[in-house]
């Protein structure tokens, strides 16, 4: 009886607190101005970054490194579209400047927004499937697939640095005017497409929910745990571990498409090593295998990064590293880990006195009567 009342408090708990927080995202607007709804917009974005990776990391046990890369080929191929819409039949500019007389052949699906989004999320889930088929079939996993994975960061972030007249250069592409015919600039616009990236965070998180909700997730915990021994069972790992990983980095191209959106740039840099391991930190910060806490996590970190460098320009980074090094040694499992352990703990405690003071009371009725103790039935 206890055990089962403490168990559901935690649930009870993370649902008043889930309430909580949709009712503040959602109040958002309202309470802050337009420069922090466009951040917390962005932290959004983040989050779903932050989702796929849990699906990985969290669920699965693979440590990606690299997601930086599928999250900037999604918002490459965005801002590829809304570069020529921009351009307006013309030559963009920044291909002029690099001496190249006419459009890239590859360049020109991006005229269509259909096949823009949609090549934003197949691009980075075909990279991802190519990769970890040949690595999962090789059984290359742990620290090794996490130098593979950042390994092609440095060698996507050097392709799009090095062709300047294709990519943009370091400079990336911006200066975006409209979408579907709305101006990109307009406060109104910029309240659009934050309702919209919050509703995505909810159909993404609703979508891990039904993932690992069910047989798909008991699979990818067993191959978290013992893949020897899911290979035994007669399931074969490779074809989960490539299918989850191509569903993490199209996601992380859904979270470059809302990110071009409300930032109106993207560049190589977005795309680098150091983004690429904040991602993770992100996931470990607001708890792995919890997809709550993967957007929590995205969306702290991110506030506290802003908050540090406003405060302390010099040294910010000292005061993130403190918050990161704080969780690994005080909440090894996260915000939401930590958050589950306290009130689990503190739900038992108290029912359990609350049971011994019923049992106690009970048992002096009956002795104060003259009759054996009666001991109250479980449940009642």
């Amino acid at each position: 009886m206890l055990s089962t009342l403490a168990a559901k408090a935690p649930v009870r708990i993370k649902l008043i607190a889930s309430g909580v927080l949709l009712a503040l995202l959602l109040a958002a607007p309202a309470l802050l101005s337009e420069f922090r709804l466009s951040l917390l917009g962005k932290y959004l974005a983040f989050a779903i970054i932050a989702v796929g990776l849990d699906l990985i990391w969290g669920y699965t046990g693979i440590l990606s490194l690299g997601h930086g890369v599928y999250f900037g080929l999604g918002a490459y191929c965005m801002a590829m579209y809304l570069k020529l819409k921009a351009s307006q039949g013309q030559l963009p500019d920044f291909m002029s400047w690099s001496g190249v007389e006419k459009l890239p052949w590859f360049w020109q699906p991006f005229h269509y927004l259909p096949v823009a989004l949609l090549l934003a999320i197949a691009i980075p889930a075909l990279l991802a499937g190519l990769l970890g088929y040949l690595t999962f079939r090789n059984r290359i996993k742990g620290a090794f697939f996490s130098i593979l994975s950042q390994a092609l960061v440095i060698i996507a972030v050097t392709l799009f640095v090095g062709q300047q007249g294709f990519t943009g250069g370091t400079n990336g592409l911006t200066n975006f005017d409209t979408f579907l015919g709305l101006t990109l600039a307009s406060p109104s616009t910029k309240l659009l497409f934050y309702y919209v990236t919050l509703a995505f965070v909810l159909l993404v998180l609703a979508f891990g929910v039904w993932m690992t909700a069910g047989r798909l997730g008991n699979i990818l915990k067993a191959i978290r745990d013992g893949e020897n021994r899911v290979r035994f069972l007669g399931y074969n790992p490779v074809a989960y571990k490539v299918f989850i990983y191509c569903v993490s980095a199209g996601l992380a191209g859904l979270a470059g498409i809302l990110f071009v959106l409300q930032e109106g740039i993207i560049s190589p840099a977005q795309m680098g090593i150091v983004p690429s391991i904040e991602m993770a930190l992100w996931v470990a910060v607001g708890g792995r295998a919890t997809l709550y806490g993967a957007v929590i996590g995205a969306i702290v970190v991110n506030a506290a990064k802003t908050s540090f460098s406003e405060a302390y320009p010099d040294i910010w980074p000292i005061f993130l590293g403190l918050l990161y090094i704080a969780v690994v040694l005080f909440f090894p499992s996260g915000i939401v880990g930590a958050v589950k352990s306290a009130a689990a703990r503190l739900s038992a405690r108290g029912w359990l006195a609350h049971g011994q003071r019923g049992e106690s009371g009970t048992a002096r009725h009956a002795e104060g009567t003259g009759g054996d103790p009666v001991y109250p039935k479980p449940g009642g």
